[in-house]
């Protein structure tokens, strides 16, 4: 580090060609940081999918709906642990459009011993088995500006999708909040009782939107979804079963491949901060030819000619990258800019990692023409250059 005063000379040289470039750099790794947010926001229901958790839905569309009925025949089936049902209910709180959320009436105890990744202290899940009209409700929703709930909160919805007897809004008590068992864990749902749903809905009684059931051997899983399938086959309600991973991956792949676009994307960004990181070291190293002779006249070596230059460019890419995931970093920690769209917004480590790794290649690739330029620079050569 006894040289980091000359390196530092060195980008101070021309500090608006360096600026440039920090800022060009930066932008790029702020850019890569928002897009790996984005793809984990999008792509969350995958990771956190229950391998030993399948999805059984009706086979012709998921809007379509199956007898509440199915589920004491789905546990009867050889490899099935247990099953619990969902069904959407599209919540909009205060009759505004723009304050729907998940909203999903199930069966507590059922619906909390197959999602152990909601953790839900254990009095009020106590609360939730004794309140008739109680509902548990995510951190990340109870945080939402336009809802700011609390336990023992009143509160109504509407649903346009199921009305209540008597065209009259639904009346729930907030008994509980749930937290993620990590991160990575949605905790924008609003869940509450199934009878109470049942027995108030203006139609539809008996039936539920889909099933998640539990086998007792991933490896199995396939056989048990293809088993399942045959129990209902020829039936006017006949279902399709896939594993829990591949239901959320069909989500994600209706707006396209999150993953083919990231890297599209990234691809020509750096691609193009590669260009500009290079021909600002080409240049520096270029106006400091007779410089560089000097200090090889001084006695450093070839090596270290090249050591020097290479630091230089770690340095500046070092500087404008890091800052760049930095604030990434800090923009996702503020919370999710659509809640209701993108519940899940964090920047997950193993990025700012890749990402650092991003930084020192970049500088390392940046600077290597340049520095082995100066490496093999020849003394007389260089000081017979003009600057």
């Amino acid at each position: 580090m006894k040289f980091l005063h000359l390196v530092w000379s060195n980008l101070k040289r021309r500090k608006l060609r360096t600026l440039l470039t920090l800022l060009s750099i930066f932008v790029a790794f702020l850019l890569f940081g928002l897009l790996c947010t984005i793809k984990e926001a999008f792509t969350a229901g995958v990771t956190m999918a229950g391998a030993d958790r399948l999805i059984v839905r009706h086979k012709v569309s998921l809007i379509m709906t199956l007898p509440e009925s199915h589920r004491a025949r789905m546990e009867r089936i050889p490899g099935v642990v247990a099953a619990s049902h969902w069904t959407w209910f599209n919540g909009i709180y205060k009759n505004e459009p723009k304050n729907f959320f998940g909203t999903f009436p199930v069966e507590p105890e059922a619906f909390l011993a197959m999602h152990t990744e909601y953790v839900l202290p254990e009095d009020q899940k106590q609360a939730w088995l004794k309140t008739r009209t109680g509902a548990v409700v995510g951190r990340t929703l109870t945080e939402r500006k336009e809802f700011q709930w609390k336990i023992g909160d009143r509160i109504q919805l509407i649903s346009p999708i199921w009305p209540r007897k008597g065209d009259q809004p639904w009346e729930f008590e907030v008994v509980g909040i749930y937290d993620g068992a990590n991160k990575g864990t949605d905790t924008s749902g609003f869940f509450f009782r199934y009878d109470y749903f049942d027995e108030g809905r203006a139609f539809g009684e008996g039936v539920v939107g889909w099933y998640t059931v539990r086998v007792n051997d991933p490896e199995r899983a396939a056989e048990v979804a293809k088993a399942i399938d045959e129990e209902f086959a020829n039936s006017p309600h006949e279902t399709k079963s896939e594993p829990e991973g591949a239901f959320a991956q069909g989500f994600v792949q209706q707006v396209g491949d999150i993953g083919a676009i990231l890297i599209g994307i990234l691809s020509a960004v750096f691609f193009t901060i590669l260009l500009v990181a290079g021909n600002t070291m080409a240049q520096s190293v270029r106006e400091r030819t007779e410089e560089i002779g000097v200090l090889k006249a001084m006695g450093f070596t070839n090596e270290l000619a090249l050591a020097l230059v290479l630091f230089e460019s770690c340095l500046l890419t070092g500087i404008g990258g890091l800052a760049g995931l930095g604030v990434a970093w800090l923009i996702a920690a503020g919370g999710s800019p659509v809640p209701s769209m993108l519940p899940v917004f964090y920047l997950p480590v193993r990025y700012v990692g890749i990402g650092a790794g991003l930084v020192f290649a970049l500088g390392v690739i940046a600077g290597i023409l340049p520095a082995l330029n100066a490496m093999r620079l020849r003394i007389a050569d260089a000081l017979r250059r003009q600057g």
